[in-house]
């Protein structure tokens, strides 16, 4: 069967003229099923007519493979939308060419003279905008992201002379805060340390922009398990094939006029350009992030394996919706009906049955995800309501049933499910021990739960403060610990529904 070409598109010719306008480091499943497909969206409306130029941030990677196959690749969205099941395929065409700088560094600085340049995005992952004291400038090429994009962008500058209008709009969707602060402000630090010269520094802080972004879309990747059945569809073969939730969300902060040049909303995309995106980031942390942490763990300690079959129960999804709907959502601050429809969605996206998301994945580092994404929730409903949320007190609860381990092997501590079966509890390790060693003491009594819970709520190292302070929480969550050790979740959750 042919592989994906160029010869199986039939305007590619006209495709492949358009000039080259992004560079993006990151080519991996996540930018192809999400920028890439919106560069892709916006070029057939005519709105945009640019192509994508993308660098591999890392010696191993997919450039290979994008260049086999012209750049082009199938991307599959697949998902629940109004209650219905959608299932979209598209061909993209937005990548002109994938270069590797681990092999040909050349071809990279080469970029830096286009004139057509215009925007750079990137992610690479978490950890990818980082300082490294390691990275030199005549290193070919520097180890880390930041280094390789100070390069480029002192080449840019020599290239056209320091011209203001020759600037980049920088545009990273790594998941950390603030992300184009902090790659703006590694820059800086390593073109001050390489000594590349004030004038140098000064094009960077005025003639480029670094955005502060969040992304938002499950991107599934290669569906191994289905290949052949999709091939066969296809009707060729697709190496770099890719799949995708419908939902995607970009909120992008700075400034606006830059939407007129990346017009996303024209087409109906759901690009947000805000002055300040802190509302939507806690949003995201707090409904998204926060009705996983809050439910996964009473879940699985319930019986379930996934987060479709949370959706598909009914006690279980009951759980999730009150502590979002009732508890989560009186805490924030934006409109009432723009937070309602954002947990809506949630729901639906968890409901995909496309994806199979496993509930014992999303509880790696329980205890900090519960700090950031759920503890805030908490400490704002009893500021806002004066009592206790119920929900998210239960799932602190369930929190340290699932923590119940009295032996750690390896770097894991062994939990074990009520019908008997082991799984692993993966958290820092200081983490494990103190439940270890809390839980290997405790006789399971109420007055020993208690104690167990009112030790737990101390450490201000773990919850940033002591949370035997709130009144009433210590007791309601050991009521509920004690509860669930001792008549199981479904029949514990008959107090909280």
């Amino acid at each position: 069967m042919t592989v994906l070409n160029k010869s199986l598109l039939a305007n590619y010719d006209q495709i492949a003229a358009m000039p080259e306008r992004v560079l993006q480091f990151g080519e991996g499943n996540f930018m192809r099923g999400f920028v890439d497909w919106m560069i892709h969206k916006l070029n057939q409306n005519n709105l945009f007519n640019g192509r994508v130029v993308v660098v591999q941030p890392i010696a191993q990677g997919l450039t290979k493979m994008i260049n086999e196959q012209d750049g082009l690749y199938t991307l599959l969205l697949r998902g629940l939308q109004n209650g219905q099941i959608v299932e979209e395929q598209d061909l993209i065409s937005a990548i002109s060419r994938g270069i590797n700088p681990y092999e040909d560094f050349n071809a990279y600085l080469e970029c830096a003279k286009n004139p057509d340049l215009r925007f750079i995005i990137s992610n690479t992952t978490e950890a990818g905008i980082s300082y490294s004291a390691e990275d030199r400038y005549d290193d070919a090429p520097p180890a880390s992201f930041p280094g390789k994009l100070t390069v480029l962008l002192h080449k840019r500058f020599t290239a056209f002379n320091g011209a203001a209008d020759k600037g980049f709009v920088i545009i990273p969707c790594e998941l950390i805060d603030r992300n184009g602060d902090n790659l703006k402000k590694i820059v800086l630090r390593l073109a001050s340390e390489w000594n590349l010269g004030a004038d140098f520094i000064a094009w960077v802080e005025n003639a480029n922009y670094f955005l502060n972004t969040l992304v938002d879309r499950i991107v599934t990747g290669y569906p191994k398990d289905e290949i052949a059945e999709l091939t066969a569809k296809l009707g060729y073969e697709d190496k770099i094939l890719n799949t995708a939730e419908p939902f995607h969300l970009w909120v992008i902060e700075g400034d606006k006029r830059f939407s007129e040049e990346l017009p996303f909303t024209k087409i109906g995309l759901d690009v947000v350009w805000t002055d300040d995106m802190t509302p939507y980031r806690t949003r995201k942390v707090r409904i998204l992030n926060g009705a996983h942490t809050m439910t996964v763990l009473a879940a699985y300690l319930y019986g379930l394996d996934t987060v479709k079959e949370c959706m598909d129960d009914a006690k279980i999804r009951s759980f999730m919706e009150k502590g979002v709907f009732d508890e989560i959502i009186p805490t924030l601050d934006l409109s009432e009906k723009e937070l309602r429809d954002f947990a809506a969605a949630v729901t639906e996206r968890f409901a995909n049955p496309f994806i199979r998301h496993y509930l014992l994945s999303i509880s790696l580092n329980s205890t900090s995800k519960f700090k950031t994404r759920v503890l805030p929730s908490v400490l704002e409903y009893v500021n806002r309501k004066g009592q206790l949320p119920k929900v998210l007190s239960f799932s602190l609860a369930a929190l340290f049933a699932f923590y119940r381990g009295t032996e750690i092997r390896g770097n894991v501590l062994i939990g074990k499910r009520p019908a008997g079966n082991e799984y692993n509890i993966s958290d820092d390790q200081p983490v494990l021990e103190l439940f270890q060693s809390l839980w290997s003491n405790c006789d399971g009594s109420r007055a020993c739960v208690g104690q167990l819970v009112n030790t737990l709520l101390a450490r201000t190292e773990m919850w940033g403060q002591n949370l035997n302070e709130v009144a009433g929480f210590a007791d309601l969550v050991a009521d509920y610990l004690f509860s669930i050790i001792t008549k199981g979740v479904e029949e514990s959750l008959k107090e909280v529904l």
